[in-house]
């Protein structure tokens, strides 16, 4: 059998076309953009000094039953001047570590303890 593989001579590289220019790039302007989480939750402890506890329920349904089930869990939530009190109701944002276990800063009160509810009629 003739052998039926032949080599190549090895490609010659053509000239460097002329590079184009990059647009003009901000020097402040940042490369990844990185949303922050808000979540909505309820107050549970503010016994910590600028230092609250969240509890955030979300529901999921059950995949094989198919009923909604209530699942929550708790947040350590910075509070600067310790305006948030038990049973509130809060918005927080996601923030840089600010101790080993607040990964989250106060955003806002939406509705304090013992308020109703703002009624949609």
């Amino acid at each position: 059998m003739a052998n039926t593989t032949q080599k190549k001579a090895p490609a010659k590289k053509a000239a460097p076309a002329a590079v184009k220019a990059a647009a003009p790039v901000e020097a402040s302007a940042p490369t990844t953009v990185r949303r922050r989480r808000v979540v909505v939750g309820t107050v549970v402890s503010n016994k910590m000094q600028k230092t609250i506890v969240v509890k955030i329920d979300r529901r999921v349904r059950h995949e094989l039953y198919g009923k909604y089930v209530t699942k929550s869990r708790k947040f350590k939530v910075h509070d600067e001047s310790n305006t948030a009190n038990v049973g509130d109701l809060v918005s927080v944002v996601e923030s840089r570590p600010l101790s080993r276990e607040k990964r989250f800063a106060l955003q806002k009160i939406i509705r304090r303890a013992g308020q109703a509810p703002e009624a949609n009629v």
